[in-house]
């Protein structure tokens, strides 16, 4: 059983070993051992470079110094700095839509629509592996957040 820690590793360990050059297909049974790990692993591999990446932003704010001479120089890597810091957030968000992904594979409902309880398309799975909606569904629902926020 996975731990919570949120570890990377924490789903490595799977009973499904996929063929080499798998890919899911509509013509196969939906949400079967073999697309599971496959977005298992999509969504792993997701992380640890997203993971890596903000260890890489650590390593050089660690190292390069914040206070530039010229004052323009200045503005300049404060601005970048910002912009860079403020993409970590978001990728702090995604990886949390990351792990209740995964969360969702090992619980037996990855893959099948939050509002409705239809099956995702694959396609859509494989453009947003962390998708909790049909399209039909995120597009009922964005408008209705439209419509709300206009009033």
């Amino acid at each position: 059983m996975p731990s919570s820690t949120g570890n990377v590793n924490d789903h490595a360990k799977s009973l499904v070993t996929l063929p080499d050059g798998y890919r899911p297909s509509p013509d196969e049974e939906f949400m079967n051992p073999l697309q599971l790990e496959y977005f298992r692993q999509r969504l792993l591999d997701w992380k640890k470079q997203i993971l890596a990446e903000a260890e890489g932003t650590l390593a050089v704010l660690q190292s390069e110094p914040l206070r530039e001479p010229d004052m323009n120089d200045r503005a300049s890597s404060e601005t970048d700095w910002s912009i860079e810091l403020r993409t970590r957030d978001r990728q702090r968000k995604l990886i949390s839509k990351i792990d209740a992904a995964l969360r969702r594979i090992d619980e037996g409902e990855y893959g099948y629509c939050e509002v409705t309880g239809e099956p995702i398309s694959i396609g859509r799975l494989e453009a947003r592996p962390i998708a909790t909606m049909t399209l039909e569904a995120q597009e009922r629902h964005e408008r209705q957040e439209k419509v709300s926020r206009d009033d």
